[in-house]
This record gives structure tokens, C-alpha cells and sequence, in this order.
């Protein structure tokens, strides 16, 4: 929720003037582009922080510096900086495009990559100059690929102090041509995995602590040209990270629950082997033993939640590790914006990040995994499953005598 977000900024003595209202935004733990997150930036104008851009630091396409005049607006006091939350979408737009581009372009701009950001010129110039933010989430998504590519399993990552993750973004303003609504997005960037997690992915966000000089530095309007300074901030991170595995439901666009960042081996998650004994032994135990049994999963079957399907969410599942790196998402975003019916040109972005994760909102550890079932491997000989009571047969023959051995032992 924004009124925890504005609370964990505030206790680390990072003001916030404005934010969003609590149910303005909603909480998801499956976040995907093109959703709207919280942002935390400098109370700046549209065209951002120090005026507008010397015709040097124009982008190849980009309109020249009066065609900014309209999003200029008053400029900040340099006096006196203020801070603020905002939803914003996620895959930047840059302020020069006139048609509302569709998913694929923005796909391209979910990420920026730190080496781009380096060179000289590019469409990220401006941005990087004077629209720098802070995207917030508790943590990401990454999937791990094996067997060549076939198995996919999905980790999750986030801050071993349970601290807010604190992501190094861009952000940016565009108003389509005959419309007077404004739209606010944003990119993430990121740079060379760290060692903890290179296991799993080569790239990952650049991550800055909450209150630290590097994040206040990164986020300074009057620090308005980039430098070796501001470059020199997008780096792994060297701080205690926790990666574990997570249930696979949490690669379908629309699922959503707290569960989805639950560890798979977890005492929390009902699929693991621990818990599947356990209920064997309620199984076979007397009323007396029973009842105790029940005592220990009362705090653990009160608080427990149950996966739903966003029905407002219209997009289909999407390949989300072929090509793309990983891009974390922020807690909480608010309802999808009225779809837009203009096709646009795609936003030239070659050497931005393909990448494809989600960020996560807050969640109750004691929730239950999804439970998840994978085929049997076949062998050359006739072999008596360890997971099913039925003793010999074709599978045409077994028909629906096959079960689960969770099953047999719930009888």
C-alpha cells in the first residue's frame, strides 16, 4: 500500500509531500509491464529537473527544446527540493512519441541497461539527465532455466533485512497528439549480475539502500548533467540478498496470490515432503492425537489464502525468460488505464534489456504454496510408481484407480 511505502521512505528520513491514496492502487504479487507501480522521485515539472534540454542533449527524433514548452509549467525552487510517490506505468514512453505505441514497443522499454546509459547521446539521454527515480517493490522474479532451456523455475529475490528493495529508474511524461491526458512511465535499470545471483541470470536491477547517500544523490534535481558520478551508482549490488524457489503458477499473467513468494521448501508451503508426512501422521492417529495435530495448524489454517485470477486482466501469457532479462516491479499499482486503440511506431530501442519478471507486493510468509504435480519418468522397465496404490495394470486399465499417495492416505 502507498501509506506503508510513504512510512518505510519516511523512517529513513527520505520525505514525501504527495502520494497516491491507499485505494488508489492495488496489491498484487504477480506484477507484469505495462501495469502502474509506485515511483518515488523529485517534485520536479514534466520536462524534469534544471529546465529544458540544450539542443546537444537532444535524442536522434526527439523534438527540439521549445516543443517542451508545453510540459515545462513552473519551474522547482532550487531552495527547497520535495519528494513524492506516483503511479506510473511500467515501460517508459518517451515524451516525443505521438501515437500510444503498442505492448511489443513497450516491452522493449521495460529495462535500461547501465552500459547504455554510459554512451554518449541515445534515447535515454534526457532522461538519465533530469527524470531519475526510484522504482519501489519488495523484491523480483527470475527464472532459472535447465535441461537446455525445457524446465523453467521461477526464484524469487529480495533484501535478507526485509527492507524495501529500492531500484535505480528513469521516468518519464508524454501527451499523445489530440489528447490533453498526460501519461506518466518508467524503466528500470540494470547492470551485471552479482555473484549470489549469477547462478541465475547474468543481469539484474540495480539496487540502492533506502536513505543511503547513493540514493539521494541518484534522485538530486540539480545534479542535472550526467557524470562518471551518477554512472558510477549503477552496480551490482554487494548487500545480503535471499533467492529461493517458488511455485510455477506465478508465470501465468492474472494469478495472484500471496503464496507466490512462499519458498517451495518452506514449513509454510504444503507441497513439500515435511508437511506431506505430516498429514499422513494426522491420518493414522487416534481422536486425542488427532486433536493436538489441530492445534498446531490452527494459526496456519486461519491465515490461509487462496490464488485468484485477476478478471480485469485481459493480456495472455507471455514467454517471459527467452530473450528478455530479469526487471523487478513495484508493490502496488492501481486499475489498468482504458485501453488504448492507436497503433503506434515503435520506440528505437536496440540496446535496451529484453526482459520479462514481475515485483511483488507485501505478503503474509505464512501462506501455502499451489501445490504442483510434474509427470512420471518413463524407463525401459515395468517399474511400481512411489506415488500411486495401485499395484500393477496398463493406464487404460487402471482408469481412475490411479491416485496421488497424498490421496491415499487422506481416506
Amino acid at each position: 500500500r502507498a501509506s506503508f511505502v510513504r512510512h518505510h521512505f519516511q523512517e529513513h528520513d527520505m520525505p514525501v509531500e504527495d502520494a497516491p491514496e491507499d485505494d488508489d492502487v492495488r496489491q498484487t504479487y504477480n506484477f507484469a509491464p505495462g501495469s502502474h507501480g509506485l515511483v518515488y522521485r523529485a517534485d520536479v515539472p514534466d520536462c524534469g529537473a534544471g529546465g529544458r534540454s540544450r539542443p546537444s542533449q537532444q535524442a536522434a527524433g526527439s523534438p527540439a527544446p521549445e516543443d517542451q514548452d508545453k510540459q515545462e509549467g513552473d519551474m522547482e525552487d532550487p531552495k527547497e527540493t520535495k519528494y513524492k510517490l506516483q503511479a506510473m506505468k511500467w515501460g517508459l514512453v518517451p515524451f516525443w512519441t505521438k501515437r500510444s505505441p503498442d505492448y511489443g514497443s513497450v516491452m522493449r522499454t521495460i529495462n535500461a541497461r547501465d552500459d547504455s546509459l554510459a554512451q554518449s547521446g541515445g534515447m535515454w539521454n534526457t532522461m538519465k539527465q533530469k527524470k531519475r527515480c526510484i522504482v519501489v517493490a519488495q523484491g523480483f522474479y527470475e527464472w532459472l532455466k535447465k535441461n537446455g532451456g525445457k524446465e523453467k523455475i521461477p526464484y524469487f529475490t529480495k533484501r535478507k533485512d526485509g527492507q524495501l528493495m529500492c531500484f535505480a529508474g528513469l521516468w518519464d511524461c508524454v501527451q499523445y497528439e489530440g489528447s490533453d491526458e498526460k501519461h506518466y512511465t518508467y524503466t528500470i535499470i540494470t547492470t551485471d549480475s552479482n555473484k549470489q545471483l549469477s547462478f541465475l541470470h547474468d543481469r539484474m536491477p540495480v539496487i540502492l539502500d533506502n536513505g543511503s547517500d547513493s540514493l539521494r544523490t541518484w534522485l538530486d534535481p540539480k545534479l542535472s548533467e550526467w557524470s562518471k558520478g551518477l554512472q558510477s551508482l549503477l552496480k551490482p549490488y554487494d548487500g545480503e540478498l535471499e533467492c529461493y524457489p517458488v511455485t510455477k503458477e506465478v508465470g501465468k499473467v492474472g494469478n495472484n496470490s500471496p503464496t507466490f513468494i512462499v519458498p517451495v521448501a518452506s514449513t509454510e508451503n504444503k507441497n513439500n515432503i515435511a508437511n506431506f508426512f505430516f498429514n499422513a501422521k494426522k491420518a493414522a492417529a487416534g481422536k486425542e492425537e488427532t486433536k493436538a495435530i489441530e492445534a498446531e495448524e490452527t494459526e496456519v489454517s486461519q491465515q490461509k489464502v487462496h490464488m485468484e485470477h485477476d478478471e480485469r486482466e485481459q493480456r495472455s501469457t507471455v514467454e517471459h525468460s527467452s530473450t528478455e532479462d530479469n526487471a523487478p516491479l513495484p508493490v502496488p499499482s492501481p486499475p489498468s488505464p482504458t485501453t488504448e486503440s492507436k497503433r503506434a511506431r515503435d520506440v528505437d530501442a536496440k540496446d535496451d534489456d529484453m526482459s520479462r519478471a514481475k515485483a511483488v507486493k507485501i505478503a503474509d510468509p505464512s501462506a501455502c504454496a499451489t501445490p504442483a504435480t510434474s509427470p512420471d519418468k518413463k524407463t525401459g522397465k515395468k517399474t511400481r510408481s512411489s506415488t500411486s496404490n495401485v499395484t500393477r495394470g496398463s493406464p487404460a486399465e487402471l482408469g481412475d484407480r490411479s491416485q496421488r499417495i497424498t490421496d491415499f492416505f487422506n481416506k
